[in-house]
């Protein structure tokens, strides 16, 4: 086995991390009806159990947080059950599995939300671009600006989910404030306009993401609690006029609960920029800190020795390589992953990447 930093063990909280690779959080859009996640899902994450850690598919956190087709929910009792089928195989390979919590926010559209109901947002600004729905792609709708009096009922629903994530044997959770979803929404001063409480300074539009991880602390220990943000991802349409100072005061904020990491998409998916300081935002945080963005063998090796990172998050080659820690231990090659099959569809370039083969004859 390899003496790299990549296959390091790392302790986070009372929890112990065989290596230093994580799986990122992946939509795949494969749940089944009722969007329960099925024995497929089981096969792919149980594939991947070798990651330090399993992030899961963003999983909304009600019926009213949906916002994509086939993606699995943790709020219903059937969700539930098929999540524990999961996570029991998980943890009979030796791994560990968090659940990242999701609620879409204006990210969706009538057709996918109970009785066409509008998306909710921070503020009724039309995100530009188009809505992936059960009949196609839809132009994106002007959400309804959340009133005061909804946002305890919000942060319920987190609560919620987060007890149904313990009672479906996940190991922590992630919550999801990235890539122009609610949280995100709330944080970036081009979706959030709003006047009150919850608007204007940086120190208002961070209230409810601090609130929801307040509540999701009375459900897990801190050290099972991961936050992931993404500073100047301009995906879904979002975008801030001081990421550095938004962000900077955001993870200032979070390095004072304790957090089991922070998880950071370094850089903006859409043109590859990145002119925020991360290691500045690492240094602030001052807990464990898990680096995604692109991150190849060389860069992430790079990362962990210059001490930039404690963690590396892997996408696109965790898809294409189930048994990812193995091929970089051997500095074996690497499946391409299949694009054209990322979302939706069956088990192919879904649980049909090989891994590789074994020799028989080694004892």
């Amino acid at each position: 086995m390899s003496t790299s930093q990549l296959f390091t063990s790392l302790k986070m909280g009372d929890l112990n991390l065989s290596n230093r690779m994580v799986m990122a959080p992946l939509t795949r859009n494969r749940a089944g009806e009722g969007n329960v996640p099925t024995d497929l899902n089981r096969l792919y994450y149980t594939q991947r159990a070798s990651a330090g850690l399993l992030i899961t598919e963003a999983s909304q956190i009600s019926e009213t947080a949906l916002g994509y087709p086939s993606t699995p929910g943790v709020h219903s009792e059937a969700q539930i059950k098929g999540w524990k089928k999961i996570t029991d195989a998980v943890h009979k390979e030796g791994g560990l599995i968090f659940l990242q919590l999701w609620h879409v926010g204006r990210i969706s559209h009538p057709s996918m939300l109970p009785d066409n109901m509008l998306p909710v947002a921070p503020s009724a600004i039309q995100p530009q671009g188009d809505a992936v729905t059960y009949e196609g792609m839809q132009p994106f709708v002007t959400p309804r600006a959340l009133e005061l009096g909804e946002i305890p009922a919000l942060v319920a629903d987190y609560v919620d989910a987060a007890k149904n994530a313990k009672e479906a044997g996940f190991d922590g959770v992630e919550v999801h404030s990235a890539n122009g979803y609610l949280l995100d929404e709330f944080l970036r001063d081009g979706s959030n306009t709003r006047d009150d409480i919850y608007g204007g300074s940086v120190e208002n539009r961070m209230r409810l993401l601090e609130e929801v991880i307040n509540a999701v602390k009375e459900v897990w220990p801190s050290k099972r609690v991961g936050v992931r943000l993404s500073p100047e991802n301009q995906f879904n349409d979002i975008r801030d006029s001081q990421p550095q100072v938004t962000f900077n005061a955001v993870v200032d904020m979070l390095s004072k609960h304790d957090l089991a990491y922070l998880h950071v998409l370094e850089g903006d998916m859409l043109n590859g920029e990145r002119k925020v300081d991360y290691v500045e935002l690492k240094k602030r945080f001052g807990g464990l800190y898990m680096a995604n963005m692109g991150y190849t063998r060389a860069t992430a090796e790079d990362a962990l020795t210059q001490g930039h990172a404690d963690m590396i998050a892997f996408g696109q080659l965790f898809i294409a390589n189930p048994d990812l820690p193995e091929r970089f231990a051997q500095g074996a090659s690497l499946n391409e992953p299949d694009q054209s099959t990322f979302y939706g569809g069956d088990e192919k370039g879904y649980t049909d990447y090989p891994a590789l083969e074994v020799d028989k004859n080694i004892v």
